[in-house]
């Protein structure tokens, strides 16, 4: 025959403990690297960025005497002219790939093409 036998198992072992008050802070040496580094990082590159705006100038010439405007003309486009064609007209003595820059440069132009009936800015010199 087998015994039985019943433990009585104190319940109090199995509870929990209340939880304490949380420690102080601990920070590891690279936490104090990030919190200070980081902030001083920033601050380097604000300080760097608003001396570089200060201090670069902001003009083109020294005088206006040295200022020139660009002689234009008004070309109106028509249809199938192109670039070429009007630099051609215009500019006859010059580059027609100088030409060509000016009129994309002065009309702010993205792309090469025009369309018939658009108004261009041509340099006359």
């Amino acid at each position: 025959m087998s015994a039985l036998s019943l433990h009585q198992v104190s319940h109090s072992s199995f509870a929990r403990k209340a939880p304490s008050a949380p420690g102080p802070l601990r920070l590891t040496r690279r936490g104090r690297i990030v919190l200070i580094g980081a902030p001083l990082v920033l601050l380097a590159v604000v300080l760097l960025s608003l001396s570089g705006f200060f201090n670069s100038p902001a003009k083109a010439s020294d005088s206006a005497a040295g200022l020139a405007v660009t002689p234009t003309v008004t070309v109106t486009v028509q249809p199938g002219q192109s670039l070429w064609a009007i630099a051609g007209t215009v500019a006859p003595d010059r580059d027609a790939r100088d030409v060509v820059a000016d009129i994309v440069q002065l009309n702010n132009l993205g792309a090469g093409s025009v369309i018939p009936g658009q108004q261009l800015f041509v340099p006359t010199r």
